[in-house]
């Protein structure tokens, strides 16, 4: 999971949790597999019907504000998008996206260069964005974190982990 090309989906500022996953489907839908079908219909309806595989989202300050709700992670996790890039992220979003292997990337810069529907290039262990406007720098993942990402979350690299030591 180190590299990760795909199409850039923009918006703006504090998107926060009931944009990304609406409330109305907090306590009805509960399969993962059936969320990505809701992620961000009311700021965006095309989204879940053209959201691709790696595809990337790119957001303005304090990304995924708001409640502490996992289902606004595990919808874009499933919807099998790449990576988040934005300014800033909410505490908790961050972690959620760490603990579902959906790399958060902070890097203001690149956000400001990316535009809307390009395609664009990130690796995680050099920490590069490649955007048609240039090449942004972030930290490089630690290879802890691209441990949990290659097990596919954090429950999965625990179960690997107790799996050998036993």
């Amino acid at each position: 999971m180190a590299n990760i090309q795909g199409r850039v989906w923009k918006y703006g500022d504090s998107i926060n949790t009931d944009v990304i996953f609406p409330g109305k489907f907090t306590y009805t839908v509960s399969d993962p597999k059936e969320m990505p079908q809701y992620a961000l219909e009311d700021l965006d309806p095309k989204f879940a019907g053209g959201v691709q595989p790696q595809d990337v989202i790119v957001g303005g300050r304090n990304w995924g504000c708001g409640s502490s709700r996992e289902q606004a992670v595990v919808c874009l996790s499933e919807a099998k998008v790449g990576a988040i890039i934005a300014k800033s992220f909410a505490r908790i979003y961050y972690r959620n996206c760490l603990n579902n292997a959906l790399p958060a990337i902070v890097c203001p810069e690149a956000v400001e260069a990316i535009q809307n529907g390009e395609t664009i290039n990130i690796n995680l262990k050099e920490g590069k964005i490649i955007c048609a406007a240039g090449e942004f720098n972030f930290p490089p993942l630690p290879e802890a974190v691209m441990e949990i990402f290659n097990a596919g979350g954090l429950i999965e690299y625990t179960k690997k982990r107790l799996e050998a030591e036993e």
